[in-house]
């Protein structure tokens, strides 16, 4: 990915058991220092999705890296950065709580 430029990733999730479920996605950007500049115009993550038993879906997140990436001196030696994402079964009743948000 060229930092300013969007671009789209998949990501897949599957259920493989016999069940519905109902999860929440939340995710991690590795080195942590490049979280700054990753920037999320569309994504998945924090809403409920619903997976049907044995369903596999492609999940997409719309993103860009902030141009500022490359002018900051800290960022010199990074050349790759790892977007994760890890899918929680929900909980009924329960609300995941938003970084930043009391």
């Amino acid at each position: 990915v060229v930092p300013g430029e969007t671009a789209l990733a998949f990501y897949k999730a599957k259920n493989p058991t016999d069940k519905p479920i109902i999860g929440i996605s939340t995710y991690n950007v590795i080195p942590f220092e490049a979280g700054q500049y990753f920037n999320k115009i569309q994504c998945f993550c924090f809403e409920e999705q619903r997976l049907n038993p044995q369903e596999e879906v492609d999940m997409p997140v719309f993103f860009y890296i902030d141009p500022e990436f490359v002018e900051d001196p800290k960022m010199a030696k990074v050349d790759l950065i790892t977007l994760s994402y890890t899918f929680f079964e929900a909980k009924e009743g329960q609300k995941l709580a938003l970084p930043g948000y009391q």
